[in-house]
């Protein structure tokens, strides 16, 4: 897959090996999928805007249809229907995004398997290889869970998120939604520090 950042570089895979090779090319696979992930969020929070904006509409053509002021009903058909077209985009979004963080969950599920394999080749030494620069091993596992973690707990509120946002009709709690979507408050800036950090020890990121 090829990187949008030039500051990233693919190292020459013909010299990596075992282990090595597969936590580099570990890194490499959460950097393209955290790029996918905000991808999605922003379409997301583009979709769940549109939502939003659809509800508070329908209610002020309800309102003026109950007031008498309008009698035509078309408008709030024509935003019943794309309302439940938007609230499908949503969900597809959301599917796809629960798919990235399953791939994530994987990273780290291969990442444990590399720390097993060395813990039982390594039984019977008192130290294990440093495979790059600083790490051990086991650190770039622990990173992967801790970003993993961070982006599980996101996908539980993106869930809670995208089934009620259509179904309130409190639009100071709407904007609570739309802010918690955009802003991602169980994905703090620290997970770019981890990653960037993974990516230097590997050789991503020019030290």
């Amino acid at each position: 897959m090829e990187n949008k950042n030039p500051a990233f570089t693919t190292p020459n895979k013909s010299q990596l090996t075992g282990s090595a090779r597969k936590i580099k090319d570990n890194a490499a696979d959460w950097h393209n999928l955290m790029l996918k992930w905000e991808t999605f969020n922003n379409t997301g929070f583009d979709i769940a805007s549109k939502i939003v904006n659809l509800k508070i509409s329908s209610q002020n053509y309800s309102d003026m249809l109950l007031d008498g002021t309008i009698s035509n009903k078309d408008n709030l058909e024509n935003d019943k229907t794309e309302l439940e077209r938007c609230c499908t985009e949503l969900l597809n979004t959301l599917e796809n995004m629960e798919q990235i963080h399953q791939r994530m969950k994987k990273l780290s599920s291969t990442l444990k398997g590399v720390c097993d394999l060395e813990a039982y080749q390594c039984s019977h030494n008192s130290s294990k290889p440093v495979l790059f620069h600083t790490w051990p091993t086991t650190l770039f596992y622990e990173t992967s869970l801790k970003m993993s973690n961070m982006y599980e707990k996101e996908v539980s509120l993106k869930q809670m998120i995208a089934g009620h946002i259509a179904h309130t009709i409190d639009q100071d709690l709407q904007m609570v939604y739309l802010s918690c979507w955009l802003y991602q408050p169980y994905v703090d800036n620290s997970v770019k520090v981890l990653l960037e950090s993974m990516l230097l020890e590997t050789g991503h990121r020019p030290l």
